[in-house]
């Protein structure tokens, strides 16, 4: 199922990845719905520790608001939840089932996303079958730490060279860094904290898009 605005993965911009602890005690719903007012197309619902249980029913509260903004939701890694809840997509982690086992239970109708921390994750996820990979972390966060060092944006130039779908930058990546990845070849960037931690989530969203706009506005001048 397609966002209702009619955009991809390739348009988005700016993939809004969840974690509730980096909203500082605020409500994650009401920031999301900020994150939203700011302009954000497409949201993964990423609160791992949550059980499926409760996740759909967040997924249920989430999702009407998504859909008025014309907005894609992701549920992270439970192809369950995704299915009962009717959301555009599932996020999958490196254990998760591979794209092709998803597709294989979910059909055609749905937007497979796939996280990788290299090159070889990125040709193995494009061969089996996701529609968008986000690839990182390009540079040094804290929620990224367990995945090693920054891959810099390197990574990015050489990844665009094996991937033929959407390619999203994730890790540490702020708007001052979004002309970097932008050029290295990044459709677009997913962030976690800077939208979600920023004092106005309506506002840090907004700087973002922008950032991604006039970085993709300078490449096609060249």
């Amino acid at each position: 199922m397609e966002p209702s605005a009619g955009s991809g993965p390739g348009e988005w911009g700016l993939y809004l990845v969840t974690d509730r602890l980096a909203a500082r005690g605020r409500d994650l719903e009401e920031v999301i719905a900020r994150a939203l007012e700011g302009g954000v197309r497409a949201i993964q619902l990423r609160e791992k520790d949550l059980p499926a249980g409760e996740l759909l029913r967040m997924g249920r509260r989430l999702l009407p608001r998504v859909r008025r903004a014309g907005a894609a939701l992701l549920i992270h890694d439970r192809v369950d939840v995704a299915l009962a809840l009717g959301a555009e997509g599932v996020h999958l982690a490196r254990g998760s089932l591979r794209p092709r086992e998803v597709r294989g239970l979910a059909g055609s109708g749905i937007l497979i996303g796939a996280s990788c921390h290299g090159l070889e994750e990125v040709r193995e996820a494009v061969e089996s079958g996701a529609d968008f990979v986000v690839l990182g972390p390009v540079y040094a966060t804290p929620s990224k730490a367990r995945y090693g060092p920054p891959l810099t944006v390197e990574i990015i130039r050489q990844a665009r060279e094996i991937c033929p779908r959407p390619l999203l930058a994730i890790g540490g990546i702020t708007a001052a860094r979004v002309p970097e990845v932008i050029e290295a070849g990044a459709d677009g960037v997913a962030v976690i904290s800077a939208v979600l931690s920023a004092a106005d989530a309506a506002a840090a969203t907004g700087e973002i898009l922008a950032a991604v706009a006039r970085a993709r506005s300078g490449k096609a001048r060249e």
